[in-house]
Order: structure tokens, then sequence, then C-alpha cells
């Protein structure tokens, strides 16, 4: 029986033998690897295709063998019936048909390309190498013509022609997109003229933030947790002093300044929330800078930077977050103040929302979201027992990082911005200014 280099996918048509795994006279089970060998693409072992014993040898280590052809003889230890002959021979036929196939193809691309001129138009030399691309890419003379050479003298290498080929799939794909966006945009106008819907165009800030967004939920597995925090006592605070604090500095005192006072005071103790990423190296941030999410008449958002926000006082909070909030809204804001941010707060509550799930702004690693601070019946601990009692209280909102940041981190973070809140200094205005 004969053993037969067999197939090996396609555009294989040949391999070397590296090693025999028997000798003549070895006995072999159907499947036990008989021969190492290597192709172009793969090394690989080349199975018994039945039980027996190895009779001759006929390929020696290091020659090359082509598909279809003998490497072998097996004393079959069973009588191959003439159905399984047949199988072998039909095998080897289709195996021959495909190897011819291959070799006329690589023909006919021969010749096409000793067809093509050896100079351009222009007098540019094309080595046979490039002229065989060429024909088989249908690249014409004026392409090649007008294409720059990187080779001696101006030579088409072959980096050049393939460079071109790029290029060209580049811009059909291109098209396609194009003509596809058409397509939609088609359809969309068609589709709307039925219904009298309105098509309102993305503007470039809105692309941006979209862009950026999605880009957000892509890099970051977001996860949000969230605490209520009980801020009367603030609050209460907050509307004594404002008029006298409007009078004095000349600013208004929103709680906004408060809530990035409370996250810089909570990202100092726990700085691993202030912290980027960077492929698989954690960017520990020396400084504490906190955007804030800032609407836009038109609708858009911005988040101007408030810097070394920790190293301020209140009035120095204050008249950053109305001064950036200002410029922000009259488009006044210079780059570098929408830059360099190393954590964000968004003030749900500025629309009487009660929270929400804020989406990362990249490269940070969290975004803290405050809720409307709304009056609701609390249970309330006194020395007496507890009572129910009216409160200001107000849902925080963490969204965070998976990838860096887990649970009981954030959870720890969250609740050290409640405890801020609920026990904030309310002599600091006095202190300021005395």
């Amino acid at each position: 029986m004969k053993i037969v280099l067999p197939a090996m996918g396609e555009g294989v048509i040949e391999a070397t033998i590296n090693k025999w795994l028997v000798t003549m006279g070895s006995r072999v089970k159907e499947d036990d690897p008989l021969v190492e060998i290597a192709t172009d693409k793969v090394d690989s072992e080349v199975p018994s295709p039945a039980s027996g014993i190895i009779a001759e040898i006929l390929a020696e280590e290091g020659s090359t063998v082509k598909v279809g052809e003998p490497i072998a003889l097996l004393d079959s230890e069973s009588e191959t019936s003439p159905e399984d002959e047949l199988k072998i021979e039909n095998e080897v036929k289709r195996i021959r048909e495909t190897i011819d196939a291959v070799r006329d193809e690589k023909k006919v691309e021969i010749m096409i390309a000793h067809e093509l001129k050896s100079r351009t138009p222009s007098g540019k030399f094309l080595s046979p190498l490039v002229r065989n691309i060429a024909a088989q890419e249908g690249i014409n003379y004026q392409d090649l013509d007008n294409l720059k050479g990187t080779g001696m003298d101006g030579r088409i290498t072959k980096d050049d022609i393939l460079a071109f080929l790029e290029a060209r799939k580049r811009r059909a794909a291109e098209k396609d997109e194009t003509q596809k966006q058409e397509k939609d945009e088609v359809s969309l106008s068609a589709r709307s003229a039925e219904t009298g819907d309105e098509v309102i165009e993305m503007d470039r800030v809105r692309k941006l933030i979209a862009e950026h967004m999605v880009m957000s939920k892509r890099i970051s597995p977001h996860v949000t947790s969230f605490i209520d925090a009980d801020v009367t006592r603030l609050v209460n605070w907050r509307n004594k002093i404002k008029e006298n604090f409007l009078a004095r500095e000349g600013q208004k005192l929103t709680l906004t300044p408060i809530f990035i006072d409370a996250a810089a005071g909570a990202l100092y103790e726990y700085p691993m929330l202030n912290i980027s990423v960077e492929g698989d190296r954690i960017i520990k941030k020396k400084k504490i800078n906190i955007g804030m999410a800032t609407a836009l008449p038109e609708g858009n958002l911005i988040v101007p930077v408030i810097k070394n926000a920790n190293e301020k006082n209140l009035t120095g909070l204050a008249r950053a977050v109305n001064d950036l909030a200002e410029r922000a809204r009259n488009n006044k804001l210079r780059p570098d103040e929408i830059t360099g941010g190393t954590f964000t707060v968004t003030n749900f509550g500025s629309y009487n929302n009660l929270s929400g799930t804020p989406i990362i702004n990249q490269p940070q690693v969290a975004i803290l979201g405050t809720g409307a601070v709304r009056k609701i019946p609390a249970v309330v601990e006194t020395p007496d027992g507890d009572v129910i009692a009216i409160r200001h209280v107000m849902i925080l909102s963490l969204s965070y990082d998976h990838r860096v940041i887990d649970g009981a981190l954030a959870g720890k973070f969250l609740n050290k911005i409640k405890e801020l809140l609920e026990n904030y200094p309310t002599d600091s205005f006095q202190q300021e200014t005395a």
C-alpha cells in the first residue's frame, strides 16, 4: 500500500521531509505519526493511513515531495478493498488536478507579466515582480507612471506598489462608506418627507461629545454606586450666609463649589481614584484637578477644569466655579481651561433630577453625580430615641472604571463624600473672611 503526501490546504503543493519517526520494518497502527514535514505555511506530521509494517521509505529526509506522491510503502495487515483503492486513486487524481490548475494559473500570471512593457511611458523601470503584481491587481500603466518610486533612481519597488494597493483599497472603502451615508440620508429624507419629521444634523461639538461618550463606554467597564446624604445642616447654613457672602465676595454661593470641595477632600484621602490608565499602567496623578460639567445654551456640554482644587478655600472655589461657568456659556474659555482634569463632578440637581449614571470623562476613571436636594421625611437618631423629621436629602452617584476600581474602594470614597457634606465646617466662611 502506498503512503502518499496528503493535501495540506489551499495553495500548498509540496513539502519537505524533515524527519522520519519510523524505520523500515516498524510496526505502526492507523493514525500513528510517521514523518515530520514542513511547508511554507506550517510544520506538521503525516499519520499512517492504516495499521501494518513499513516496507520501504521512498522519500529521504531533506527531500522535497509533491502532494500526492508516494513517500513510503506499507504492508497493511488488512487487505484494501477495491472501493478503498478507488477512493485513493480518485483522491490522488484530485490532488494532481489541483496542482496542475495552480501551475496553469501561475503560468498565465507570468505570461501576462512578461507581456507588460518593462518601462512606463515616462521611462520608469518596472521589475518582473512589480509587473507581475500589476498584472494580478489590474494596475494600468498610467497609475504606474504616476506612482512615485522610492527605489534607486526612482524605481518602483514592491513596497511602493503594495502601498499603492492599500491606498486604493482605503479609498474604495471610503467611497463605499460615503455612498452608504448618502443613500441613508436620501432614505432618511424620504421617510421624513412622508411622516413630516424634522431632520437635524449634529453640529461639530455634538459629534465630538457623541464620539467621546461612545469611546468611554467602549474602553471602561462602567459601574455606578449610590448613596444618600442628609445635607440639612449644610443647606440651612448656605441659605443663612449666601446674602452676606455675595455682599462681601461679590460671588453667588451655590452648592456646586461645596460639592467640589468635598470631592477634592475625598480624593486627597483616596488618591487611587485620582488616576488614569494607559495600557497596563496606572498613572497616579499628583494634582487634583476637578472638572465640572457645564450645560451650554445651545444644549451641548463642556467641562471646564478647576486646577489644584484641594488647595482652594470655599471662596476661591466659588469664584472659580462662577467664572468658568460664565465664560463657558459665552465661549470664552481658553484651551488649557478644559484640559488636565483628573476627576469630574456633574450636577443632576440643577434640573431637579434625583440622580443619574454619568459616563466617565476619559482618561479619568470616575465621575461624581449630585442629585437634587429634596425635603423628605426621614428617621433621625436623637439621645431620646428615633424620630421622624423633615430633612434635606440628596442622592450621590459615582460611576467608576471597574478595570482599576473595585466596589469596596468606590464605596469608601462615596461614603467619605457623604461624611464631608453632612459634617461640612459651617464656620468656614467666617474663618475665611475674619
